[in-house]
């Protein structure tokens, strides 16, 4: 049945034109897959953030694994690349799909959030000091440190 429902929802997708979908284990593998989000605007413009997703067979209901591969400075993804996105926790419903996910990951690009956070550091930088956030997030996607972390390229 789950399967079902995941191969309608990956052939319904309706992705932003900057995220594009991988298969690395094959077509076949559909509870296995990677997007990368490139966004247009805003602090994360121009950089490329690579994403795995997990689909359980308890899909559709519970969420997606979801994790970040790029270490990225960000308010709601930590150094693990654990995910802070509200549908892949409480919120989730059944009604939800992976599309709605994909949404939501680049949503986080354009409008971080600094009253969810896992990376309560890039928060509260981003609540005091928008300029400081955004020379922080400048320096993290070119290659740099920012505080005692290292962050490769990915602008």
């Amino acid at each position: 049945m789950f399967v079902e429902v995941v191969t309608r929802d990956i052939s319904e997708l309706n992705l932003p034109k900057n995220t594009s979908i991988s298969f690395p284990n094959g077509k076949d593998d559909l509870m296995s897959f990677e997007i990368v989000i490139r966004p247009d605007e805003g602090y994360y413009m121009s950089g490329s953030f690579g994403f795995t997703f997990q689909v359980s067979p308890s899909y559709p209901h519970e969420p997606p694994k979801v994790k970040c591969k790029t270490k990225v400075y960000h308010p709601n993804i930590d150094l693990e690349g654990n995910v802070c996105l509200n549908i892949l926790r409480e919120d989730w419903k059944p009604v939800l799909n992976i599309n709605t996910v994909i949404y939501g990951l680049n949503l986080l690009f354009t409008q971080p959030n600094d009253e969810d956070p896992l990376n309560h550091e890039a928060a509260a930088v981003l609540r005091d000091n928008p300029k400081m956030f955004e020379a922080n997030v400048r320096r993290a996607m070119a290659g740099g440190y920012v505080g005692q972390h290292y962050f490769p390229r990915c602008a």
